[in-house]
């Protein structure tokens, strides 16, 4: 365990720094991206909406499973080959382990949010907020454009970095690739309309249970790394908003890191929203908090993020070296 730790420790350090480079995956394909070509081909070939709906949740059990069975297969084998190399299979394991991992990718995309609010306007933070959440743009104002920007960090900072660390120490690499396998095909195929609602609900079921240790793990780390940035009272309602408001979302994992930081920010989050014309209604996450947000939240969140994945990575080095020296 302690060379598990060692090795996400620097992969954590990796990704900070390093993030995705963009020649490398102009070049190769990105594995995840191999993941959702798998998928696509399994959703062309297999999910045929002229069958019944039980055949389809059938056949979507039963593909999602080989797949999962087949990347964990892949990494049994790629562990052990590592395990034969070496120093060197160590370095290929923590370079794996980084490319799985979201840091800089997620922090990017979102600090773009921001920088488009200010530089260019309310169109500006509309075109950049569609690239990483699937609401309407148009239906955002400033406030709606923020909130959205900060809901998908904290989503995805559990989603992008928590689990696959969580499921990496838990079961290594194997534990790593079905998990991001599993992750990918929820978010392509674990929707609730007519194409994906039997086909895909095995893979959403099974991804909720999957994220449901750590989404409430990234809850706490939030609420730990707000006493770095807002002190004892941050804290502390961070984590009371994310007791008492982290069921209220429709998913049973995303509620919990976005209350954290709703409140660890004192804002508001969540409510209303507009999906393809279609309005979700949804109750607002600490709605005695801020509404009328702007880019200065979302940087206040994307450095509150990046306490938490300092104090994560504390957390794992300190537990290494206890593991190493008792």
């Amino acid at each position: 365990m302690e060379i598990k730790l060692l090795i996400l420790f620097l992969a954590l350090v990796a990704d900070r720094i390093l993030g995705d480079p963009e020649w490398l995956w102009r070049r190769v394909p990105h594995p995840v991206v191999l993941f959702g070509s798998a998928i696509s081909f399994i959703d062309k070939r297999y999910n045929d909406t002229r069958t019944s709906a039980a055949e389809r949740e059938r056949l979507g059990i039963w593909t999602v499973l080989a797949l999962l069975v087949g990347v964990f297969v892949v990494g049994l084998l790629v562990s052990a080959l590592l395990l034969h190399l070496g120093w060197f299979g160590a370095l290929v394991e923590i370079a794996v382990v980084a490319v799985f991992l979201a840091q800089k990718s997620l922090a990017d995309h979102v600090s773009r949010v921001a920088s488009a609010l200010r530089d260019e306007g309310i169109e500006g933070g509309r075109r950049a907020v569609s690239m990483i959440v699937g609401r309407d743009p148009q239906s955002l104002d400033q406030a709606g454009t923020s909130r959205a920007a900060i809901e998908s960090l904290a989503e995805n900072s559990s989603d992008g970095v928590i689990a696959p660390a969580f499921w990496y120490l838990l079961l290594g690499l194997p534990g790593l690739f079905a998990y991001k396998l599993l992750n990918t095909a929820d978010s392509m195929i674990g929707h609730l309309n007519p194409r994906y609602r039997d086909f895909g609900r095995f893979a959403a079921q099974l991804d909720d249970a999957a994220n449901w240790i750590p989404a409430r793990l990234t809850g706490g780390l939030i609420a730990l790394a707000s006493w770095f940035q807002g002190g004892r009272g941050a804290a502390r309602r961070s984590f009371q908003v994310m007791m008492r408001d982290g069921r209220l979302h429709r998913s049973p994992n995303a509620g919990w890191p976005e209350a954290a930081y709703a409140g660890a920010l004192d804002v508001a989050l969540a409510g209303p929203r507009v999906y393809a014309g279609d309005i979700v209604n949804e109750p607002m996450v600490n709605g005695a908090g801020r509404h009328d947000l702007g880019a200065a939240d979302i940087e206040a969140a994307l450095k509150l993020f990046w306490l938490s994945m300092t104090v994560l990575a504390g957390v794992v080095l300190v537990l290494c070296l206890i593991g190493l020296l008792f």
